[in-house]
Parts: C-alpha cells; sequence; structure tokens
C-alpha cells in the first residue's frame, strides 16, 4: 500500500496508515482531492474526541441499526473517501441490513463512478446503483452533482445513510421526508445537526461497529429495534459529543499537557 515505514509505536500510525490509503486511492480515481482536504479536517475532530468511539457514538451506532432494520427501503450512500477506507463493510451492512448500495459524488465524473464501482464489487457487492444513466433522477432544490440519484435507490429510499456527507444534500433528503443517518466527526456541521441520527465518529471505526450492531439487533426483532428508536434523542446525542470535546480541552488547559491518545490506534 505504501512505500513509507511507519513505527507501530508511533502516536499517529494508524491515522498515517489511512492517509496513506486515501493516497492510494486517489492515485487510482476513487479519491477527489478535495477528498484528501475533508479528511485532514475530521482527523483534526478525532483528535479531540480522543480517536476512539465514545459512549454517544455507540448510542447511534444502536439507533442507526435499528433504524436500517426498520425500513422499507434503506440505502448506502457512498462517495470516493468511503469506498477507499470500508468497501467491504458496505457491502457487509447491505447484506445484513437487506439495503442497497448507491454511488453518489460531488465530483462527478463518469471516471470516478466507474472506479469506485469496481472497489465495491472487488469487494463482493453485486449491485452499485447510481452510475452513468441509472443516476437519472434528481434530487429538488439542489444544485451540485449530488443532486443526480439513481430512481432504484436514494429517489425511493426512506433511510440514507450518509458517511463522510455535505451539509447541504442531508437538509435536502430531510426536506424529501426521508430519514437520514449521517456518519460525521464533526458534532456540529450542517450534516450532524440536520441528520435523523447523527454518528460522531471515524468511519473506519463506525462502520465495523454499525455491521457487528446490525447483525445483533436483527437476532433480536424488530419491536427491540422500534423500542431503541424511541428511546434515541438525536440532539441530545450530539450535545453529550460536544460537551465530551470541552471537557477533554478543558481538561488539557488545566493540567497544561498536550490531548493523549493511545499510540498507534484509532
Amino acid at each position: 500500500m505504501t512505500s513509507i515505514k511507519i513505527p507501530k509505536d508511533h502516536p499517529r500510525a494508524e491515522s498515517l496508515r489511512i492517509r496513506e490509503k486515501l493516497i492510494e486511492h486517489y492515485n487510482k480515481g476513487v479519491v477527489a482531492s478535495a477528498g484528501l482536504i475533508a479528511h485532514g479536517r475530521g482527523e483534526a475532530f478525532d483528535y479531540l474526541l480522543g480517536e476512539k468511539t465514545t459512549a454517544p457514538a455507540l448510542k447511534a451506532i444502536e439507533a442507526a441499526a435499528a433504524m436500517l432494520l426498520t425500513a422499507k427501503h434503506p440505502v448506502i450512500s457512498v462517495n470516493g473517501n468511503t469506498a477507499a477506507l470500508v468497501a467491504e463493510e458496505i457491502v457487509k451492512l447491505a447484506e445484513v441490513a437487506n439495503a442497497k448500495i448507491e454511488v453518489n459524488l460531488f465530483y462527478r465524473t463518469p471516471k470516478r463512478e466507474l472506479a469506485i464501482k469496481k472497489l465495491l464489487e472487488k469487494a463482493g457487492a453485486k449491485e452499485v446503483l447510481g452510475v452513468g444513466k441509472n443516476a437519472s433522477a434528481r434530487i429538488p432544490e439542489l444544485g451540485s452533482e449530488r443532486r443526480h440519484v439513481d430512481y432504484r435507490g436514494i429517489l425511493i429510499a426512506d433511510v440514507v445513510l450518509v458517511p463522510l456527507e455535505d451539509g447541504d444534500r442531508t437538509e435536502a433528503l430531510v426536506k424529501m421526508g426521508k430519514k437520514v443517518i449521517a456518519v460525521d466527526l464533526n458534532p456540529l456541521s450542517r450534516t450532524a445537526q440536520n441528520a435523523t441520527i447523527t454518528i460522531v465518529d471515524n468511519v473506519v471505526r463506525a462502520m465495523p461497529k454499525l455491521v457487528e450492531t446490525t447483525e445483533k439487533l436483527k437476532a433480536q426483532g424488530l419491536e427491540k429495534c422500534h423500542e431503541i428508536l424511541r428511546n434515541f434523542d438525536n440532539k441530545r446525542n450530539l450535545a453529550e459529543s460536544i460537551n465530551l470535546i470541552k471537557n477533554r480541552l478543558l481538561e488539557a488547559a488545566e493540567k497544561g499537557e498536550p490531548l493523549t491518545v493511545e499510540a498507534g490506534k484509532l
């Protein structure tokens, strides 16, 4: 994957490996150049969170699993960064939740669409929507290339999972009456604040846990899923994530020490 030797005990080891993976897929045409910048922004918030899946994130993951399982037409929306980092998990989640997989891009080109489709198919996807002429439907009131959606997928979806999303489309999907599950490291973003359920976590941690949780809940039945959703409050959960960041910063300021993370891990 990379010619750079990353020491295992380096405190940024896993973060550096992820960066190299994104660069690799940028060179393959999967990741847009702007996706590299967006990832760096997310890294900053992950550092503030302690680079671990927090208690609020776990609550949101459980609620997200419940929402996917109770949906009639769930769709997992995939961009370049998501495909590069968690393609296998996307395919597994789609199988467990009986969800469709659809490519949706801000920087949309036929070459990128096909590169992402091939990557998902290599990971085991049997069907990938939103490529070429199949993305002929439109999201109203949205001017970016993200407005192009598949009439078999996002257009008719009742629940859309949007890892690494932009706020405009989240707002537009909610206006269409759809429930949106977001994975966003920034709890203050428009995406996080407008989504129905927001998982404030790194996608490389959140997606494997979401697959695992969905499998467990599926075995427990729909009534358990409805119970979880009745008790989940996204605004309150986001506030918990914001308070967690605030408390970590206050603690670091009081001690006069840098924020710490476990060496080599995310």
